[in-house]
């Protein structure tokens, strides 16, 4: 029976989520072209040296992946999903020994004219191990066990790009803690997670000292008012303990781990420092070019900010800078809307899955999707430190193009399955 539905197959493919992937690209290849336009050189023709000419390269290559993939049986990708996520680790410690150096991180290996970015690639790697080992061995997520070896699967790779270092790419991997959720990981590790992102912050706009006094103050109060429960106050003291502890690893880490210009950004965002023409000339730029677009944009090639070069990476990092511009809040409206059109697509797909394997897939493409347009579009209005991750399927690039196009289609090739997939 599943080898008659496996000639159909093909045609199962829910081909709204194709469309808006094409969608997707074809934007991309749009905005990177107006984002190096040079009327001079446009003039001699198209040029497949130039970024767009590679990008529509890379566009069209992936396309070309994305439906051969769909060629393969579902269950390989479970079968072969080990072998797959070693592969990844390999190449992210290769990178680290032979990887080019460019903007402080190793993070690519040069194979010819193009560079190979493995840090993209774990991300799938990463995606399709965690959904073998909870398909599996169905873990609930109850238990210290289960919650360590779904940790291990997702902080390896994370930790190789952290020695690259490439803390933006690495901060992508925490998306993997919302399928452990679905599939039972308690609420007390998102709220523990919320909780870090607040200290965190805190550590910088508050005295340390005080915030201590503040978590002693109020584990205090809390102990006090459950004083004949004794479990509640064994757990009170350690998460009192550990919050402190982690408020002066937040310092060390600041002071030993991140970069300088990782520093600067994160001063900057929290408005402990100013710097117009320096580290947070990319952001300003960036928000002066969306907000000169104003309701439907100055038009194609016609961003001044764009045109000129006023907006370092725009191309890449910043891409979206060039829709504000050029597209106004109209075109910024329609790139959000199929994000979120492609975001809620995936979940409703992940939630028809039948197989658990193929459901916590479907929500870690879904994750991965949310962290990467969230970060990205967050750097490029200064909401968030620019981190440096390209916006999915419109940012230039070919690595990243691809990678998406891989984590995106294996997952519509699992959903065409699904019948038969057990």
């Amino acid at each position: 029976m599943i080898q008659q539905q496996g000639n159909r197959f093909f045609f199962n493919v829910d081909w709204i989520t194709v469309l808006i992937y094409i969608a997707l690209c074809s934007i991309g290849f749009i905005n990177i072209y107006a984002s190096i336009y040079n009327p001079d050189k446009a003039a001699a023709g198209f040029d497949f040296g130039s970024s767009y000419g590679k990008q529509l390269i890379y566009v069209i290559t992936g396309l070309i992946l994305g439906l051969s993939i769909l060629l393969f049986d579902g269950r390989l990708f479970n079968v072969f999903a080990p072998f797959i996520y070693g592969i990844t680790l390999i190449l992210l410690v290769i990178v680290l020994f032979v990887g080019r150096n460019v903007g402080g991180n190793q993070a690519w290996i040069p194979l010819g004219s193009f560079r190979l970015q493995p840090s993209e690639f774990a991300k799938f790697g990463t995606a399709l191990l965690l959904a073998r080992y909870v398909s599996t061995f169905n873990p609930k997520f109850r238990d210290i066990k289960s919650i360590f070896i779904a940790a291990i699967i997702v902080l390896a790779p994370l930790m190789l790009i952290m020695l690259q270092p490439d803390t933006g790419s690495a901060l992508v991997f925490l998306a993997f803690m919302f399928p452990m959720y679905r599939e039972g990981l308690s609420g007390y590790f998102l709220l523990i997670f919320l909780g870090m992102i607040v200290l965190f912050i805190a550590d910088f706009l508050v005295p340390t000292y005080i915030l201590i006094l503040i978590l002693v103050t109020v584990g205090g109060l809390f102990i006090y008012a459950n004083k004949r429960k004794q479990k509640i106050i064994i757990s009170t003291v350690l998460v009192t303990l550990v919050a402190v502890g982690y408020l002066f690893l937040v310092k060390i880490a600041y002071t030993k781990v991140l970069e300088p210009h990782q520093r600067t950004r994160i001063e900057l965002m929290l408005g402990l420092k100013t710097d117009n023409k320096g580290a947070g000339y990319n952001v300003i730029q960036s928000q002066i070019a969306i907000g000169s677009g104003q309701a439907t944009g100055r038009g194609f090639l016609q961003g001044t900010q764009t045109k000129y070069g006023y907006v370092p990476e725009q191309s890449t990092d910043f891409i979206f800078s060039t829709i504000g511009e050029e597209w106004g809040f109209a075109g910024c409206t329609v790139v959000i809307g199929l994000y979120i059109f492609l975001l809620l697509r995936l979940i409703n797909l992940a939630e028809r899955q039948r197989s658990t394997f193929s459901r916590v897939y479907g929500y870690s493409v879904a994750c991965i999707l949310f962290f990467h347009v969230f970060i990205n579009i967050g750097m490029t209005i200064g909401i968030i430190p620019v981190i440096g991750i390209p916006l999915p399927l419109i940012s230039y690039g070919g690595s990243s193009l691809w990678s998406f196009t891989i984590l995106l289609f294996i997952f519509l090739k699992l959903d065409s399955n699904r019948m038969g997939f057990i």
